[in-house]
C-alpha cells in the first residue's frame, strides 16, 4: 500500500499550490464582498493546462488522474472556496458526463472547448422540485421531427452564465406510469433558453449559481447524450465523481481553517501566553488536524478506486460525507479560537465556514450519503 504521491501528482500539486497562494488567495476576501467570478484567474489556469486535467489528449485534456484533480480542487478551495467550486464543477459536473458518455463526435465537438477553459462545464440536473430526489425532474423533452423541444426549469446550476453548452436531464417518456429520463447536450445560447443569475446566497459568493428557464428549446437529436432512458443512471455515476470533488473542496477549505487558527493562537497573548501553550487550544487543533488527515486520506481512497476502475460510489459518499461534516467543524471551532475576531470579515475564518455549509448540501446532502452508504453496505 503506497501513500506516496507519483512524481506527476506532486509536480501537479506544487505548482496549483504557487498558484492558489500568489494568484487565488490574495484577491478572495474581496471577490467575496464584490460577488465577482475569478474570470482572470481561470484563464490562468487554462494556460496552465488545469481546464482539462483529467480528460484524454485526444480532446485536448491533460491526461491525469482522478488523485490529480483531487488535489487541484483541495489547493484551490483552500485559497479561495468559489474558485475550488467553480473548478470542481467545470470538471466533475460539467466535463465529464460528455467525456464519459458522449460520442467520439460529441467529444471531439465540445471537449476541446471544455479542456481549454473556452467554455466552463455545466451540468443540468437539479429542479425546483426535485433537488434530493433527483428522479422527481419534470423537465421534459419531446421529440418533434428530428428535434427535441425542452421545456422546463434548473435550478442552483453552477457556472452556467459561462459556459456554452451544458448536459440536462429531461423527461423523454412516460411508460407504464414510469418516467424515462434522457441527458441531452443543450446549447445554452439557443433560442427559448435563459440563465438567470440572480439568487442570493449565504457563502461562495464569486462562483456562478443560476437557474435555466428553457422554453421550447430545439436541438437536434443527435444532441442525446448516451442512450436515451439513460440519463438518471448516467447523471447518478456523473454525481460520484462530483462528490470526489466536493470531497476535496472540503479538505481545502478545514485546510485553511486550520491553518489560520494555528497561526493566531501563536500569536495571540491571553493570560500572559499565547493561546496555544493553553491545553484546551491544543486539543482542538489536534483534533482538526486529525480530521483532516483523515478525510483527506478517504478522497484519495475513492479517487484511486475511480481510477482503477473499481467501484467507488460507496467511498465517494463516504470521503464527501466525513470531509463535509468535519470542514463544518473545524471551521467552527477555527472561529472560535479566533474569538470575536473569527466573527471580523478580515480574519477570513467566516467566509471559510460560510463557504463550506454548501458542501453538507451539494451533491447530494449529508441524509442523502446515509441513504446511499445504507444501501452500499447491504441495508437498503
Amino acid at each position: 500500500m503506497d501513500f506516496d504521491l507519483t512524481q506527476e501528482q506532486q509536480m501537479i500539486q506544487r505548482t496549483i499550490r504557487e498558484f492558489a497562494q500568489e494568484v487565488v488567495a490574495p484577491g478572495a476576501l474581496d471577490r467575496d464582498r464584490s460577488k465577482t467570478f475569478p474570470k482572470d484567474e481561470f484563464k490562468q489556469l487554462a494556460e496552465l493546462g488545469m481546464m482539462g486535467l483529467p480528460f484524454s489528449e485526444e480532446y485536448g485534456g491533460a491526461g491525469a488522474d482522478t488523485t490529480s484533480f483531487a488535489i487541484v480542487t483541495e489547493e484551490l478551495s483552500r485559497a479561495c472556496g468559489s474558485t475550488g467550486i467553480t473548478y470542481s464543477a467545470h470538471i466533475s459536473l460539467g466535463g465529464a458526463p460528455i467525456h464519459a458518455f458522449g460520442t467520439h463526435e460529441q467529444k471531439e465537438k465540445y471537449m476541446p472547448q471544455i479542456c481549454s477553459g473556452e467554455s466552463f462545464g455545466a451540468f443540468g440536473l437539479t429542479e425546483p422540485n426535485a433537488g434530493s430526489d433527483a428522479g422527481g425532474t419534470q423537465t421534459t423533452a419531446k421529440q418533434v421531427g428530428d428535434d427535441y423541444v425542452i421545456n422546463g426549469n434548473k435550478s442552483y446550476i453552477t457556472n452556467a452564465s459561462y459556459a456554452k453548452y451544458l448536459a440536462l436531464t429531461a423527461i423523454t417518456d412516460i411508460k407504464n406510469g414510469q418516467k424515462e429520463i434522457s441527458a441531452i447536450i443543450v446549447p445554452t445560447d439557443a433560442p427559448g433558453f435563459k440563465v438567470i443569475d440572480n439568487y442570493e446566497k449565504m457563502g461562495l459568493h464569486s462562483s456562478n449559481t443560476t437557474e435555466l428557464v428553457l422554453e421550447d428549446v430545439r436541438v437536434p437529436q443527435e444532441n442525446l447524450l448516451g442512450k436515451r432512458g439513460e440519463g438518471f443512471r448516467q447523471f447518478l455515476m456523473t454525481l460520484d465523481g462530483g462528490r470526489i470533488g466536493i470531497g476535496a473542496m472540503a479538505v481545502g477549505i478545514a485546510q485553511a481553517a486550520y491553518e489560520r487558527a494555528l497561526s493566531y493562537s501563536k500569536e495571540r497573548q491571553q493570560f500572559g501566553k499565547p493561546l496555544s501553550a493553553f491545553q484546551i487550544t491544543q486539543f482542538k487543533l489536534a483534533d482538526m488536524a486529525m480530521k483532516i488527515e483523515l478525510a483527506r486520506t478517504m478522497v484519495y481512497k475513492a479517487a484511486w478506486l475511480k481510477d482503477q476502475g473499481r467501484k467507488f460510489t460507496k467511498e465517494a459518499s463516504m470521503a464527501k460525507l466525513y470531509a463535509s461534516e468535519i470542514c463544518m467543524e473545524v471551521c467552527d471551532q477555527a472561529i472560535q479560537i479566533h474569538g470575536g475576531y473569527g466573527y471580523m470579515r478580515e480574519y477570513h475564518v467566516e467566509r471559510l465556514m460560510r463557504d463550506a455549509k454548501l458542501l453538507e448540501i451539494g451533491e447530494g446532502t449529508s441524509e442523502v450519503q446515509r441513504m446511499v452508504i445504507s444501501r452500499e453496505i447491504g441495508c437498503m
